[in-house]
């Protein structure tokens, strides 16, 4: 039966929210294997998405051009009929004024004709042009798929390999969440969230915060080590915890343990020294 929020004492909290920690931080290190390569492969897949609605674009204006070409082919072929129409009745015209309407209007159509022939010519240009483009871009989409291909294989094999360890570790981290108060794991994780390093909670390393290396004041640290309440960093905001509590060995500690025994010189006497001492006892 789990214990009531009452009855858990500090040290055990904080003891529970560095075991979270070391857990969360393992999953990070699992997760900076990628690399950028999620980043990668996010940044392709945007790339690819903006050069195929580029793509569409360039079909859409190469279908107007080429309906612009058609609109003109029959605006010419209009002008055309009308005229051989006005020729027609060049014969039949009874004074100066007719002929010169009629005149005026077959000028007229066949300025109409020259423009609308420079402009399919233009519309033919640019539909060229649009297609050279509309070339270039698909070569640029196979070329950035098989990047992306490349990517998402070299990620899925990182991936494969750390999924089941992660999955692991998920287990253990939601397990642990369960037996923080609510509060503290809150405000733990939007520390955790807001530092640099994802550090929420770290230990006194050389009477100084584990986490912005600023120096502690000796009876702060005292409160630390004497596990009664939670301490935060007055710099960082990180939670602050004891190391002998995080399981951590200072400095200091493993000096002294790798330091080597010094032996007790011991005074052996030998036989002519002994011998010695007698002879000189006999004098005396």
């Amino acid at each position: 039966m789990a214990k009531k929020e009452s009855e858990i004492s500090v040290e055990e909290k904080l003891s529970t929210l560095y075991q979270l920690q070391t857990t969360l931080s393992a999953i990070d290190e699992k997760r900076a294997l990628r690399g950028e390569l999620p980043l990668e492969v996010q940044d392709l897949e945007d790339e690819i998405a903006g050069l195929k609605t580029r793509i569409e674009k360039i079909e859409n204006d190469i279908t107007d051009f080429q309906q612009a070409v058609v609109q003109k082919q029959g605006e010419i072929k209009e002008a055309e009929e009308s005229v051989e129409r006005y020729k027609k009745q060049l014969d039949e015209v009874r004074n100066n004024r007719e002929y010169d309407t009629l005149t005026k209007e077959i000028e007229f159509q066949s300025l109409e004709i020259e423009l609308c022939n420079k402009k399919i010519r233009e519309a033919n240009v640019k539909v060229e042009d649009k297609k050279r483009e509309l070339a270039r871009t698909n070569d640029l989409v196979a070329d950035r798929q098989q990047a992306l291909e490349e990517k998402k294989n070299e990620l899925d094999e990182i991936m494969l390999e750390t999924r089941e360890e992660e999955q692991v570790l998920k287990a253990k981290a939601e397990e642990l969440e369960t037996k923080i108060d609510p509060r503290l794991l809150s405000s733990f994780k939007r520390i955790r969230k807001n530092a640099r390093n994802g550090l929420g909670i770290v230990y006194v390393q050389r009477d100084a915060c584990g986490g912005c290396f600023n120096k502690i004041p000796p009876q702060r640290q005292l409160d630390i080590k004497m596990h009664k309440k939670i301490i935060v960093c007055e710099y960082c905001g990180r939670i602050m915890i004891d190391p002998e509590l995080a399981g951590v060995k200072t400095a200091v500690e493993e000096v002294v343990e790798d330091k080597p025994k010094r032996k007790r010189a011991t005074t052996r006497k030998t036989a002519a020294s002994k011998k010695s001492e007698e002879s000189e006892t006999k004098l005396s």
